[in-house]
């Protein structure tokens, strides 16, 4: 059966609604939202990225040069600090202050380009920074350098993270960030640079943006590990963009990959193969859309699960395509309304025939079962139909290979992909 309502909620007090005119199964008229936030995290060590308090070493050497400029006024929010280093020197410590008086946390990127601070600046104010390098001779240089941030700026794009705190999802769980309006693709990069992925244990990963630049997601070469952490920050809060806007805010999520959750359809056999940590557990019979309303060939996410729910078409365009049905175990895997979910109306013919409106129709019995089982963010792979999912169209991270994946990243991917950036 179908049904087609939608809104959703962003943790941020923004809501974003991608009008998509694709044909779907059902809607019950409300999103995952959004989590926000970013939490300050530490100061400055060379070597492992983290920040240590330290006490810098009596300077040796010429002093270094710093980016901001000593007395640069209106920077962004966003700014980073970075020194012109001697060769073979590296930063030992980092101190950022605010006029105040106090002291800003941060860590160095791995590549050690810049330290990073771990929450935006303050508009408006005064900092000072100081750098410090050791060579490998123990040679030490220091740079001291104050700069002003700029005033709030009145025109922010919106963002958000489609990830909550302390949560548990499926392998197939992609880092979903979107924008509104878009990111123009001449922005992409910087705005990439700002959008920190560290899992553990470590898997590489790229992130990937959708054509017009409302979406990113970020995923691995293969599902995720069972078990794994997923540390996310974007910190988007000040950065500028081209088209006079700024970033609004940092968002920041901590969440846990759970154990391996696969299912499988394959319209040409309308069964479901359901395999739990690699084992198939349960072979199910399903209705798939007719011609009319096909459903979509590709590989999906659970994005949300109602135990009931209400499907609306009543402002479906085609009269024939209107009804407001009452619907049990509804899983979301688009955007334009297509769910796995019980129709006990349609048991008669599943695994023979289809005959829903987009949606993977399953037995009562079956579709509770796959309820009690599933997490957001397993997957589910169609394959067979007469129709492509479309790109954005839900969380379709996994609907492309690797080196298609890879080619959507706004900075270049090294070969396997890349390692957390900070």
């Amino acid at each position: 059966m179908a049904g087609f309502t939608r809104s959703r909620a962003m943790v941020g007090a923004l809501t974003l609604v991608l009008s998509l005119a694709l044909a779907g199964c059902g809607d019950d008229g409300k999103k995952p939202q959004f989590v926000g936030g970013a939490a300050p995290s530490s100061s400055v060590d060379a070597d492992s990225g983290t920040a240590e308090p330290s006490t810098p070493a009596t300077p040796s050497g010429p002093p270094l040069v710093l980016s901001p400029a000593d007395g640069t006024k209106n920077k962004p929010v966003s700014t980073e600090i970075s020194a012109k280093l001697p060769d073979g020197s590296k930063v030992s410590a980092v101190t950022l202050t605010a006029a105040s008086g106090g002291t800003v946390e941060g860590k160095l990127r791995t590549d050690g380009s810049s330290w990073v601070p771990s929450t935006p600046l303050k508009y408006g104010t005064r900092y000072t920074a100081t750098v410090t390098a050791t060579g490998s001779d123990g040679t030490t240089s220091q740079g001291t350098s104050s700069f002003t941030t700029m005033a709030k700026p009145k025109s922010t794009i919106g963002s958000g993270l489609y990830l909550f705190d302390d949560k548990t999802y499926g392998v197939a769980m992609p880092v979903v960030t979107e924008f509104h309006p878009g990111i123009p693709k001449k922005d992409r990069a910087a705005v990439q640079k700002r959008m920190f992925v560290r899992t553990d244990p470590p898997q590489p990963g790229a992130w990937h943006w959708v054509d017009n630049g409302t979406q990113a997601y970020y995923r691995a070469p293969e599902y995720w590990k069972p078990g794994t952490t997923i540390t996310v920050r974007i910190a988007l809060a000040g950065v500028p963009l081209s088209n006079g806007r700024y970033g609004d805010i940092d968002r920041k999520a901590t969440a846990k990959i759970g154990r391996s959750f696969v299912m499988k359809v394959d319209n040409a056999t309308k069964k479901m193969t359901v395999y739990e940590d690699g084992a198939l557990v349960r072979t199910l019979p399903v209705s798939l859309g007719k011609k009319s309303t096909p459903s979509s060939s590709g590989t999906m996410v659970v994005m949300e699960k109602k135990e009931s729910t209400v499907f609306d078409t009543s402002d479906d365009p085609n009269p024939a395509n209107r009804y407001v049905t009452d619907i049990d175990f509804a899983q979301r895997l688009t955007w334009g309304g297509e769910y796995i979910h019980a129709a006990p109306w349609s048991e008669h013919v599943q695994g023979r025939q289809n005959v829903s409106h987009g949606c993977v129709n399953v037995s009562m019995a079956n579709a509770r079962w796959l309820f009690d089982k599933t997490r957001i963010g397993d997957p589910i792979t169609i394959k067979g139909t007469e129709r492509r999912l479309a790109a954005g169209n839900g969380w379709t991270a996994w609907s492309l290979s690797w080196s298609e994946f890879v080619k959507g990243s706004a900075l270049p991917v090294p070969e396997g992909g890349a390692g957390p950036a900070l």
